[in-house]
C-alpha cells in the first residue's frame, strides 16, 4: 500500500422474519452496521420516524444499556412514552432487551444493537442470466469490520481521511472506497439472499475478489494467508504470493504513486455440495450444506486475516477503478 513513510519496516507475522444481525460487544473494537433497503425493510425505516426514538437510540449508543427508568430520566420524559417507544424500536430490531432483576421485580434492559444506519436508495446491483444471480457489492459497503495498522480507505480520486487510523473505517465515506486494506483483522459485507427471495434452491455459491498482500510500499515476495467466512463457517484460505508494484493496475488512477499497491490476483472462490474450491484446487471440505443458506435473509461473506495464520501478510481488497479487474465484489449464486 502506499506509504508516508521513506523507510518500509517489516512487520511480524428485515421485513417478516428478518434475519438478525449479532449484537457485538463494543469493548472489542468491532463496529456494528445496518445497511437497509426502505421497501424491503419498512418497519426499521418506521423504528427511526421519531424523535424520541432516535433520541433513545442516540443515548443507548452513547452509555450503552440502560433500564426504562434510566432512560427515563436521562431524557426527560415520562416513563410510559419511553415504555411504548422502546416497544417499536423492539419490534423494529434496532435494540436488544432482556429482562434483569430489579430492587422490586423485574426491570427491562436495553442496549443498541448498531454504531450506525444507512438507508440505501440505490439497491444493489443485481442481474439475472439464465439460473445464476449476479450481486456486485462495493469493496467500501462492509457492514462491520475489526482492524490494524497499516489499513486505510482510497476512492478512485484521493485518498479518504487519515493512514493507519482503524476508526476511520466508521466514516460513512468509506461507500466511496475503491480500495481498502489492513494489516490484521477482518471486514465483513451482507449480501442479499434473493435465492430465498425467489424460493429457488442453490447449487453452487462463488465470489470473485481481485487480492494482494499487504506492505508498506510494495514487495511481491510477502507472503499472506487471506481468508474467506461465509455465514461465520470459515470456508477457505489462499496465500497470495505478494504486495504488486511492479506496474500500474489496468484501473488504477494515475496519481496514485508507482510506490504504492497497484493490483492483485483475481481470486474465485466456489462453494459447492463437495466442498470449497479455488479453480481445480480444493481449499477444504466445507460444503454449500454447512453455510445453511435457506435459513438466513442475508449471506455473510467475512475477509480477513486469520488469528492462526501462519503468514499474516496483511490485504488489499481492489474495487471498481482499481487494480486490473474493473468490478467490486461479485457473488453469485447458481441456481437449481
Amino acid at each position: 500500500m502506499l506509504d508516508r513513510n521513506s523507510d518500509p519496516k517489516k512487520r511480524p507475522r428485515l421485513a417478516g422474519k428478518r434475519e438478525r444481525a449479532r449484537a457485538v460487544p463494543k469493548s472489542n473494537g468491532i463496529r456494528s452496521f445496518l445497511n437497509v433497503d426502505p421497501e424491503q425493510q419498512f418497519e426499521i425505516v418506521r423504528g427511526l420516524a421519531s424523535p424520541v426514538r432516535v433520541r433513545i437510540l442516540r443515548l443507548l449508543r452513547r452509555r450503552g444499556p440502560l433500564n426504562v427508568n434510566q432512560i427515563s430520566e436521562a431524557l426527560g420524559l415520562p416513563q410510559s412514552t419511553i415504555a411504548t417507544n422502546i416497544q417499536i424500536l423492539e419490534e423494529s430490531e434496532l435494540i436488544d432487551t432482556e429482562i434483569g432483576r430489579a430492587r422490586k421485580g423485574q426491570q427491562k434492559i436495553c442496549a443498541a444493537r448498531f454504531d450506525e444506519i444507512v438507508i440505501r436508495l440505490d439497491g444493489e446491483e443485481t442481474s439475472r442470466q439464465k439460473d445464476i444471480i449476479e450481486v456486485e457489492m462495493p469493496v467500501g459497503l462492509y457492514t462491520s469490520y475489526n482492524v490494524s495498522a497499516p489499513c486505510g480507505l482510497c476512492s478512485t480520486k484521493g485518498i479518504m481521511g487519515v493512514l493507519d487510523v482503524p476508526d476511520l473505517f466508521l466514516d460513512p465515506c468509506r461507500v466511496q472506497a475503491a480500495l481498502i486494506w489492513f494489516g490484521r483483522g477482518h471486514v465483513e459485507y451482507k449480501f442479499p439472499n434473493n435465492a430465498k427471495v425467489l424460493n429457488a434452491n442453490v447449487e453452487a455459491l462463488e465470489f470473485a475478489l481481485e487480492l494482494s498482500s499487504e506492505v508498506p510500499g510494495t514487495n511481491a515476495d510477502w507472503p499472506s494467508d487471506i481468508s474467506l467466512w461465509v455465514n461465520e463457517v470459515k470456508v477457505g484460505t489462499w496465500t497470495s504470493p505478494g504486495d504488486y508494484g511492479d506496474r500500474r493496475g489496468v484501473h488504477t488512477p494515475r496519481w496514485w504513486k508507482l510506490e504504492g499497491s497497484q493490483y492483485g490476483a483475481l481470486t474465485q472462490w466456489h462453494i459447492s455440495p463437495k466442498g470449497t474450491y479455488m479453480g481445480a484446487k480444493k481449499l477444504s471440505s466445507v460444503t454449500l450444506a454447512q453455510l445453511r443458506l435457506a435459513e438466513h435473509h442475508s449471506i455473510r461473506l467475512r475477509v480477513g486475516i486469520d488469528d492462526d495464520a501462519a503468514h499474516p501478510g496483511g490485504v488489499n481488497i481492489f474495487g471498481r477503478g482499481f487494480g486490473n479487474h474493473n468490478h467490486d465484489i461479485l457473488m453469485r449464486l447458481h441456481l437449481k
